[in-house]
C-alpha cells in the first residue's frame, strides 16, 4: 500500500524537511511525499535536490482566492496553520489519491508507520493525541490533539471533516486562545462526536515529543529505538518523534524547549537529529554561501526576568546550550 503524506515549510525549516524525507526513505518502503514550498528559496533548492518519491508544490500552484484573501491578516506561522487543511485537500483533489496524511516538517521517523495505519482500518480520519505528561498539560489551550500527524481518506467521511476544518481555519486561525479556539488545533477536539469514522491513534510510538516523553524510558539496540511506558511496563517500537520548539540561534546556541528531558532522550533523539540537520546544512550551504537552512535566529533566547531565569535553571528546564559543547558531551 502506498502511504501519501504532505507537509509544508519554508527555507527556515529546510534541513528539517530534508531530514524528514531521509527518515521516510529509510523506514517507509512505499510512500509519496507532497511538499508545499512556502517560499521561493525552498522551492528552488527542493526542486534541485530531486528527492525520491516527492512532489514539490509552489505557492503559486497551491494558493486559491480564499487563502489569498486571508493571507494579509495572518502571521507567517498563522498562515501555515491556516493552510494545513488546504494542503491535504489539494493533494486529495489534484492527485486523486485515496488517502493523505499531513505531517509536520520537524518530525522524524524511526520505524514504519504501518502499525498506525493498521489501527485506522476502515475508518476515515486519524487523530494524534498530545498525551501530555501531567506537569506539562496544556490541553485546555492547545487541545487534546496535535496536528503533527493527521490522516484523511478520500471518502465521504474524510472529506466532510476536512472541508469543515478548512472553512473554520479560513474564518479564524490565529496564534492566540480566543473563544475556545487556538490556531487550527482546537477545532479537532470534538471530532469523535462531530464526525463519523474518526480513530484516535493508540500506538505510543507515534507522537512522541518533549511534552510527553517523561512518561517513557528509551533504549537503543542495533539502530532500533524501543520505548517502555513507565506506568504499565508496556514495550513499543518508536515510530516518530516530533522535534517541536527546537531552535537555532546565531552564535552557536540551541534551545530544546521548556520541559525537562532525560539524558537518554537527549542522547538517543536530540543529539543525532541535530547532527543530521548540521550535515544537511553543510551540504546546502556549500552550494548557497551565506544561507543558513537551519533558520538560525538573530538573537539568542532571552528569559524575561531574573526570577524566571533562576527558577528554570534550578528546575532543569533551561534547555539552552552551546551547540558544540552539547553535541560533544
Amino acid at each position: 500500500m502506498t502511504y501519501n503524506f504532505c507537509t509544508l515549510f519554508d527555507s527556515n525549516y529546510l534541513t528539517r524537511g530534508i531530514a524528514l524525507h531521509e527518515s521516510m526513505v529509510k523506514h517507509i518502503p512505499d510512500f509519496r511525499l507532497f511538499i508545499f514550498a512556502f517560499d521561493n528559496r525552498s522551492l528552488k533548492i527542493l526542486k534541485e535536490l530531486n528527492l525520491k518519491n516527492t512532489e514539490i508544490i509552489s505557492l503559486k500552484e497551491f494558493e486559491d482566492k480564499d487563502l489569498l484573501a486571508v493571507k494579509p491578516d495572518r502571521s507567517i506561522a498563522e498562515y501555515c496553520w491556516t493552510s494545513t487543511s488546504s494542503t491535504i485537500l489539494y493533494v486529495l483533489d489534484k492527485f486523486d489519491v485515496d488517502n493523505c496524511t499531513y505531517i509536520d516538517a520537524d518530525i522524524c521517523f524511526y520505524s514504519s508507520p504501518e502499525p498506525i495505519f493498521n489501527e485506522l482500518g476502515e475508518k476515515s480520519i486519524l487523530l494524534t493525541e498530545h498525551r501530555y505528561s501531567p506537569q506539562y498539560n496544556k490541553e485546555l489551550k492547545s487541545g487534546r490533539y496535535c496536528v503533527q500527524f493527521v490522516t484523511f481518506k478520500n471518502d465521504e467521511n474524510g472529506r466532510k471533516a476536512l472541508i469543515w476544518w478548512r472553512e473554520r481555519c479560513l474564518e479564524w486561525c490565529y496564534n492566540r486562545y480566543e473563544d475556545g479556539k487556538f490556531g487550527d488545533q482546537l477545532y479537532l477536539d470534538d471530532w469523535t462526536e462531530r464526525f463519523e469514522g474518526v480513530h484516535v491513534m493508540q500506538h505510543p510510538g507515534g507522537g512522541l515529543a518533549a511534552w510527553n516523553v517523561q512518561q517513557y524510558d528509551f533504549s537503543e539496540e542495533n539502530s532500533k529505538i524501543r520505548g517502555k511506558e513507565i506506568s504499565s511496563n508496556r514495550d513499543f517500537d518508536v515510530i516518530f518523534y516530533h522535534y517541536h520548539y527546537l531552535r537555532f540561534f546565531q552564535g552557536g546556541k540551541i534551545e530544546l524547549g521548556r520541559r525537562i528531558l532525560a539524558e537518554s532522550v537527549l542522547n538517543i533523539f536530540y543529539k543525532p537529529y541535530i547532527k543530521k540537520l548540521n550535515e544537511i546544512k553543510t551540504e546546502i550551504s556549500s552550494k548557497y554561501p551565506g544561507f543558513d537552512p537551519n533558520g538560525s535566529r538573530e538573537n539568542k533566547f532571552q528569559l524575561k526576568t531574573p526570577v524566571i531565569y533562576l527558577f528554570r535553571k534550578l528546575t532543569g528546564v533551561y534547555n539552552v546550550f552551546d551547540e558544540k559543547t552539547f553535541l560533544r558531551n
